[in-house]
């Protein structure tokens, strides 16, 4: 028998009323389709567990929810519901949900939910690709360095961040496609780490 957690009716109701019948949906979807499901919090999201592995989750943002299968890069998509495009998939693997009308129909859902749990069932882990290769340096070029050093605060914060986290500011700054742009994301970054943010910040709750 699966379990439903006080937390998942809280962090519903406290979400952007678009989001509310959304995440009801997902919800009840993922209990119908799996009985055993076991809802828990991780990362401050909710997360639905499936003998111990984790199933799914959800997510809701300022003005999008996301949906995320934890094996889904081992799951078979016949219908192309995954989303391509990487920079506006919303956390998810259906892009950026605003309506239920947006996400697969219900058969598809508990389709992809039925071959997540059969995954599960054989074991099936998340592997590292072993052609990437662990950054274990971070190169900060020099304009950049400068601009938050000039920042006491920022300074402090950004020594403190992981280098995952100093490597999302570096890389958001530097692929800027113009130099108006580039000093606009660093002015901005500057502002974020002097308040202890990091550069995804927005989707942490």
């Amino acid at each position: 028998m699966g379990t439903r957690l006080p937390r998942v009716d809280e962090y519903i109701i406290k979400s952007a009323e678009f989001a509310i019948p959304v995440l009801d949906y997902w919800r009840e979807i993922v209990h119908a389709a799996c009985p055993e499901v076991k809802e828990v919090m991780k990362w401050s999201m909710p997360f639905f567990e499936y003998k111990n592995g984790n199933l799914c989750s959800m997510a809701s943002f300022k003005y999008h929810c996301g949906f995320h299968f934890w094996l889904y890069t081992k799951m078979k998509d016949p219908d192309n519901l995954f989303s391509k495009d990487a920079e506006n998939n919303g956390m998810g693997q259906f892009g950026k949900i605003t309506k239920i009308e947006d996400l697969p129909s219900e058969e598809q859902i508990i389709a992809l939910i039925h071959d997540a749990m059969s995954l599960i069932d054989n074991g099936v882990k998340i592997t590292k690709d072993p052609e990437k290769k662990v950054v274990k340096e971070l190169t900060v070029p020099d304009y950049i360095l400068d601009a938050i050093n000039d920042n006491p605060d920022a300074g402090e914060n950004f020594g403190r961040f992981s280098l995952s986290q100093k490597k999302e500011y570096v890389d958001w700054i530097v692929e800027a496609k113009s130099e108006a742009t580039r000093i606009k994301r660093l002015e901005q970054a500057v502002v974020w780490m002097e308040e202890g943010k990091t550069r995804n910040w927005k989707y942490q709750r």
